[in-house]
């Protein structure tokens, strides 16, 4: 990671320069993100994970500037074309549309009307015409450079290729081009309409067929929709500022008089506006825009996934799982305390062997003795639920809905079949299930983040920047619950700081051919585990069972001596210090402070002292959904009932009420106060209190609101404010809309 970098991103971020420049220079050394934040407090300053990923994700848009910067200097050499002037405009770029913007003049490109005006000796005419001289005849200037030979057949043809040629100067002017981008990012007015032939088939982006909006002011959710209707062929978008402020910003900057020859200029700048600058502009901005909102889609999404990560986990508890089915039965499975297969069977309560069902079920909850029973939300999830509660299960055993998203993709994947390939695809979805309700961050890694549905818009936003933030949040998550090495499985490890699919691979054959590790320390025997790896992982990692207590925290095995000389200078075990409080409260930190090792790590030592290993989830509770609503048919308006948010978008939360469609918490409607934004109020895996506002059954609509029906709306714009959908049998795509921002 180059350091180079440091005055640059200080300045931007607001972080001292000592903090960017140590920060770059761990990550120059392989350390991760988790890690730096959890053992190098001392030499970040404390930098928390946000900052450090800022930091180094600029440094590599630095970096890709400064390649950018080489392949442009290289090109001009090779060329003979680079100044000493145009090198220091180059090097002085501070951004890649500005370093473009300088190159573009240069840039190797096909014949254009411009070069072949050039070729036919009409570039003095151009800059005669540019020059606006009051004594200028345009008609006696250009009858000078009608040339058979060189098929100039006429004067007007002498001033097309003029013009032609002062067009691409005023579209190539990198001052230009820059205020002009910035007119266009300011007063853009994006439009769509509908492709003609299209109404049926694009009835889902109805609302887009007419309609325009201010650039700056569009929702990153409502551009993303727009450029999904266009990449499906049903709209066509355009964007352009006011052309009246487009033409004054060219002619400021290349008219001077009202000359004959300016009247030739300025037509010359008509034509550079509607050919090239305005395409080119749009071409931009469409660019940026999507950089825009890819970001905000990407930061939607990683946020809903790190609350479903970060759910709380019901433990290690004997699980039976059920995935629901009506006329293919429910796949039943046993798992024991540590998720492994115990029993399967298939049982048919909703095909007339209700009696047997529950015969099958009250058999196997005897025989292992099950604690908890996890039942799929999805098709004949609640009628299952039904089903259990009437057959007199003990009335310490709770059943409990766990969202089944992704447990299909899971059950057909690579991961699934080695894990059970004895097994068919309905025995491992049920499995899952069970799994996903015992730890849901254990199971949860082992699908790919898209299938998991909690984002927005996410299969049209860039995919390396959707893939390089999500692994980000998995790494975060993983790393700061902390991983039991011995019961962990490959994918789980693969996230531990500073290993990979490789290591994590070695370590479970390491498991498997010399059985559970003791200690940290055994860590060191696995191949290619090498010094760098263990600094990175050993503190995330647990052994629950080892001789030594520390290795089941998150104290890192280099300050296992400080803790060692805490407990020696007390007279006491490690063991008891860590279980004795009237111990550790006799520790003065201040004494072991070295010059490597300040009070934030001394701090986090004495509270992972407290309590080893703790496990930052809230404390899991049962949940249950209300009786005797079932279906999208039970539903009536003004019902208030219990819900689980499972999605968070920029527009609105969506909550599963139990009838096998989510309903949507319109912003508007989510707190009697204005908020900005969903994430203010709720979090995915949130439970909350909906009211029905209306059902559409046909089109599978439900509308909520969280609001309470006795308090007034906080402002009238929120009382005005309406939802629509974008895109019809998906409700991810509501969006809101507000009065005056559609015009036909």
């Amino acid at each position: 990671m180059n350091i180079t970098y440091t005055d640059r991103i200080a300045r931007e971020t607001g972080l001292s320069a000592r903090q960017v420049s140590a920060t770059l220079s761990l990550i120059g050394e392989g350390a991760t993100i988790p890690f730096m934040a959890r053992y190098r407090k001392e030499v970040t300053g404390s930098l928390d994970e946000l900052q450090l990923t800022t930091i180094r994700d600029r440094a590599e848009q630095l970096e890709q500037l400064d390649k950018r910067r080489a392949a442009i200097l290289d090109s001009l050499t090779e060329r003979n074309l680079l100044t000493d002037e145009l090198r220091a405009a180059v090097e002085g770029a501070d951004t890649l549309s500005h370093l473009e913007d300088i190159y573009l003049p240069y840039r190797p490109k096909r014949r254009t009307r411009a070069m072949i005006a050039r070729e036919k000796g009409l570039e003095p005419l151009a800059l005669l015409l540019l020059a606006q001289d009051s004594d200028t005849d345009p008609d006696t200037a250009a009858g000078a450079f009608v040339n058979s030979e060189k098929e100039v057949a006429s004067v007007t043809e002498a001033l097309q290729g003029a013009r032609d040629i002062i067009a691409e100067k005023a579209s190539e002017d990198a001052d230009v081009r820059a205020r002009m981008r910035d007119l266009f990012m300011r007063g853009g007015i994006i439009s769509s309409r509908l492709i003609k032939g299209k109404e049926e088939e694009g009835v889902k982006f109805k609302d887009y067929f007419d309609w325009s909006e201010s650039l700056k002011d569009i929702p990153s959710h409502r551009l993303l929709a727009l450029r999904r209707g266009e990449k499906e062929g049903f709209l066509s978008l355009t964007i352009r500022p006011d052309e009246a402020e487009a033409s004054y910003l060219l002619e400021k900057q290349f008219i001077q008089n009202d000359s004959a020859a300016a009247a030739q200029v300025r037509e010359a700048l008509e034509d550079a506006y509607d050919r090239l600058l305005a395409p080119s502009m749009e071409t931009e901005v469409r660019l940026l825009t999507k950089d825009k909102a890819d970001g905000e889609a990407i930061r939607v999404f990683a946020d809903n996934l790190r609350q479903l990560l970060l759910a709380p986990a019901l433990g290690q508890k004997t699980v039976m799982a059920l995935d629901p089915g009506f006329r293919t039965g429910c796949k039943t499975v046993c798992l024991s305390r540590q998720g492994q297969l115990l029993d399967n069977t298939t049982i048919y309560p909703h095909s007339g062997k209700q009696a047997l069902a529950a015969v099958t079920v009250l058999e196997l909850v005897k025989q292992y003795e099950i604690e908890v029973i996890a039942v799929g939300n999805g098709t004949a999830g609640r009628e299952t639920e039904a089903f259990l509660k009437e057959i007199g299960l003990p009335a310490h055993i709770p059943i409990v809905m766990v969202n089944e998203s992704g447990a299909s993709i899971y059950s057909a994947s690579e991961v699934a079949r080695e894990e059970f390939p004895d097994h068919d695809l309905t025995v491992r979805g049920a499995v899952s299930i069970g799994r996903r309700l015992m730890d849901p961050l254990a199971e949860l890694v082992k699908l790919d983040p898209k299938s998991i549905g909690v984002g927005q818009y996410q299969h049209d936003v860039d995919q390396n920047s959707l893939k390089k933030s999500l692994d980000d949040i998995v790494i975060s998550c993983v790393n700061a619950v902390g991983v039991e090495v011995n019961t962990a499985s490959k994918q789980l490890l693969t996230y531990v700081s500073g290993f990979g699919p490789s290591l994590a691979q070695n370590v479970v054959e390491y498991r498997n051919q010399h059985g559970p590790f003791r200690s940290r320390e055994d860590l060191r025997k696995v191949p290619r585990l090498g010094a760098k790896a263990f600094e990175q992982a050993a503190g995330f990692l647990r052994i629950h069972q080892a001789p030594n207590p520390l290795d089941a925290s998150a104290v890192h095995p280099e300050s296992y001596p400080i803790v060692a000389q805490m407990a020696a200078d007390l007279g006491v075990t490690v063991g008891q210090l860590m279980q004795e409080e009237s111990l550790r409260k006799k520790i003065d930190l201040k004494r072991y402070i070295t010059d490597k090792v300040g009070l934030p790590t001394l701090q986090d030592i004495l509270l992972e002292l407290a309590k080893p290993g703790r496990d930052p989830r809230e404390k899991f509770e049962t949940f249950s959904f209300a009786d005797g609503v079932n279906s999208m048919e039970d539903l009536r308006e003004g019902m208030t009932m219990p819900g689980i948010v499972t999605n968070v978008t920029d527009f609105g939360a969506f909550v599963d009420i139990g009838v096998h469609q989510d309903g949507l918490v319109h912003l508007s409607q989510m707190a009697n106060r204005f908020i900005k934004h969903p994430a203010e109020v709720v979090k995915v895996q949130q439970q909350v209190m909906v009211r029905v506002v209306s059902v559409d059954i046909p089109r599978k609509r439900i509308s909520l609101s969280m609001k309470l029906e006795d308090q007034p709306r906080t402002t009238p714009r929120q009382e005005r404010e309406t939802h629509k959908p974008v895109s019809g049998g998906n409700t991810s795509d509501f969006i809101r809309i507000k009065p005056g921002q559609r015009k036909k």
